[in-house]
């Protein structure tokens, strides 16, 4: 398909300065060499697009002009770039931040850590609630026509749960904890799983998400009443939920010379940590930022069906509907993932 094919115009759902949405008409983008231009099918809700839409910024980033949300996107090729090769119609899952590709940080592989990268929908790079994006090409994964497009854009947070067990070398026979039974600390335990762990825990304060793990084959612990290095002993510990005593809690859960990843983000930027049992225990601990080389076994594991990403949405709506989209979990606190599907 060329770009005489397309609209000239397409339809975008914006946030604007007073954290109101709208959905206005925008240009259509045109691939530049090397890019791809996509339509956009699915769309994940995020958490930090609803603190965007609630709050207006996150950290340092804040929404000083419109913004269009959305990040966990997929979609189908529509037209390429000079230099690029992919066929018209492959269905894709996008991967949303794009760095510099010349830092120090880039050059060394680590190029989610590039101070340079424009990600989707962080303020004031537009996202994917929107008909059409474009993205270079290695940015942009082509998936098997067998995984739906709302599995594809659940790609991103997969890819945080692919990168967690990563740093925390999760294989065959780990014990691990999940702190935070989110959809975060669900797929990082459904990648756990799939990579071999024999043991693993999710623990939580919300019963509703802790049914919801239990129903996907998972053993659950109300951190409410249970002390958890009580009852568990892990080999890695995967902290997804930023709360200060999960923190604690799950790091004196932790056995001699495990590992402890943390991925949650905490709303303080100092949290306590017990030093004593760190150094008695000969721990390491990691953060994590997003996530680096991970769609490839993020495709082949939902791909080959040992994670079904489906089984996670709890609820979709249309692109008139992003306010309601983003306000769903209110009404429903057993939501796990929540789709805007732009396109049908």
């Amino acid at each position: 398909m060329s770009m005489t094919d397309l609209p000239a115009t397409q339809r975008a759902s914006v946030l604007d300065t007073s954290l109101r949405l709208s959905v206005e008409e925008r240009s259509v983008p045109t691939p530049g060499p090397g890019e791809v231009l996509v339509r956009v099918r699915s769309v994940g809700v995020c958490g930090s697009d609803i603190h965007y839409f609630e709050h207006g910024r996150i950290a340092d980033f804040v929404v000083e002009t419109p913004l269009v949300l959305g990040h966990e996107a997929s979609g189908e090729v529509v037209a390429v770039g000079d230099g690029v090769d992919l066929a018209m119609g492959t269905r894709v899952a996008m991967e949303p931040g794009v760095p510099c590709g010349s830092c120090e940080q880039c050059r060394a592989g680590r190029y989610n850590l590039c101070p340079d990268v424009r990600f989707f929908a962080t303020p004031p790079i537009d996202g994917a609630f929107a008909e059409y994006v474009t993205l270079p090409r290695d940015f942009v994964h082509p998936v098997p026509d067998s995984v739906s497009y709302d599995a594809a854009a659940l790609l991103e947070p997969l890819s945080v749960g692919v990168w967690a067990c990563e740093k925390g070398d999760v294989r065959v026979g780990t014990r691990v904890l999940v702190t935070g039974a989110g959809p975060v600390g669900v797929m990082a335990a459904l990648v756990a799983r799939a990579n071999g762990a024999t043991e693993i825990t999710i623990s939580d304060v919300n019963p509703d998400r802790l049914a919801r793990a239990a129903e996907l084959g998972f053993a659950t612990i109300d951190s409410r009443s249970t002390v958890l290095p009580d009852v568990v002993e892990a080999d890695v510990l995967l902290e997804c939920s930023g709360a200060t005593l999960a923190i604690d809690q799950g790091i004196r859960s932790v056995a001699p010379a495990g590992r402890v990843v943390l991925v949650g983000m905490s709303p303080s930027t100092m949290v306590e940590l017990p030093v004593g049992v760190i150094q008695g225990r000969e721990l390491w601990i990691t953060g994590t930022f997003r996530y680096a080389h991970t769609y490839p076994k993020a495709v082949a594991l939902v791909a080959s069906g040992a994670i079904d990403l489906d089984a996670l949405v709890s609820k979709s709506f249309g692109l008139d509907e992003v306010e309601q989209a983003l306000t769903y979990s209110r009404q429903d606190p057993a939501a796990m993932k929540v789709v805007v599907r732009v396109a049908d």
